[in-house]
């Protein structure tokens, strides 16, 4: 039987919920390169962290922060830890006007595997776009699939090319939906 992946998201239909902003240094400064936690490779973690709630709401237990930073509560943590620890990386961050240690998820593997083929729509960077660094990267992916059998043994991972795309294994996807994780949702690729 096949593996199946699934997009973990933010669910953004909850109503009430809190709306959580860049990361902040200890000076109180976006970090300087808030796309590191999502790059799909460990990241030098700047000690300490904050995060402002952009919108006071319930708080939630998976959020994505600005730039698209996954920020977890413990009990999402513990899931990801069990299942997934050779794949992933915690960063602690301070939730302004929170109690309670909440942690970056950093996905530490970055997977060339998007299926061209089987995506909705597939739009990749030319030299024509005046991008030269981006050139061959994709610059919008619609109706995302992936090729499994060029996943190997990860279980969390960014997709090469496309890595706002946070990619999970079947298992922790029911382990988080098991818990009643609050916050997230899945689409399957």
């Amino acid at each position: 039987m096949p593996r199946r992946y699934f997009r973990l998201l933010d669910d953004v239909t909850i109503p009430g919920r809190w709306d959580l902003g860049v990361p902040h240094d200890a000076r109180g400064n976006e970090v300087e390169d808030p796309w590191m936690f999502r790059e799909g490779q460990p990241v030098a973690s700047p000690q300490p962290l904050s995060i402002p709630v952009e919108h006071p709401g319930t708080p939630l237990e998976f959020s994505l922060a600005g730039f698209s930073t996954p920020v977890v509560h413990p009990r999402v943590a513990a899931i990801f830890s069990g299942l997934a620890a050779q794949d992933i990386q915690f960063v602690p961050v301070d939730v302004r006007e929170h109690v309670g240690p909440y942690s970056i998820l950093v996905a530490t593997r970055l997977i060339r595997c998007i299926d061209d083929e089987a995506s909705e729509e597939v739009i990749r960077w030319t030299p024509q776009d005046g991008r030269p660094d981006r050139v061959g990267q994709y610059r919008d992916v619609d109706g995302l699939r992936i090729d499994p059998t060029q996943v190997g043994d990860a279980k969390v991972f960014r997709t090469w090319g496309w890595s706002i795309a946070l990619i999970v294994s079947e298992d922790i996807k029911r382990a988080l939906e098991r818990i009643r994780a609050t916050g997230m949702r899945f689409t399957e690729v």
